[in-house]
């Protein structure tokens, strides 16, 4: 019964990890990448839900502003099996996305003497943008699903 129950919460079901490039810029327009998936039990991955997600913050200690954008999404809809003891399952992805911008972003892609101005506006409204992958996959028979969130740098 604790068998049962360790396997329906996923404590010893499939693991996941991202393998992100250590360079990226929203102007790519997709996102390339590997999730790593193992397990001590051979399982069953029904499906893959990737999403890149901007934290856009502004402002400066309480008068601070955060908001969060959904830039893509992507599904993966393969049965992928994952076998016992550790050994690891890659699937590489290509995640595209829309990049947003800000009224001060537009403002400055104007011409470059704009562009100057909207950089000097961003660093006096100290606004900045974090940007991060989530993964998330199904696997059947397990009631909680494994989840992995990683920032990547821009």
């Amino acid at each position: 019964m604790l068998g049962k129950m360790k396997q329906w919460l996923g404590i010893e079901g499939v693991k996941l990890e991202l393998v992100l490039p250590e360079k990226f810029s929203v102007e790519q327009g997709t996102l390339e990448g590997k999730i790593r998936m193992y397990s001590k039990n051979a399982q069953t991955v029904s499906g893959l839900r990737l999403v890149l997600i901007e934290k856009y913050t502004r402002g400066r200690e309480e008068e601070q502003l955060v908001d969060e954008y959904m830039l893509g999404e992507l599904i993966i809809r393969d049965e992928i099996p994952v076998p016992a003891e550790g050994e690891i399952v890659e699937v590489p992805f290509s995640l595209p996305f829309e990049p947003m911008q800000s009224e001060v972003d537009v403002f400055g892609s104007k011409n470059f003497l704009y562009k100057g101005l909207a950089w000097v506006a961003r660093k006096t409204r100290n606004a900045e943008s974090e940007y991060r992958v989530e993964a998330e996959a199904q696997v059947t028979g397990v009631g909680l699903s494994p989840f992995v969130q990683q920032v990547i740098g821009s």
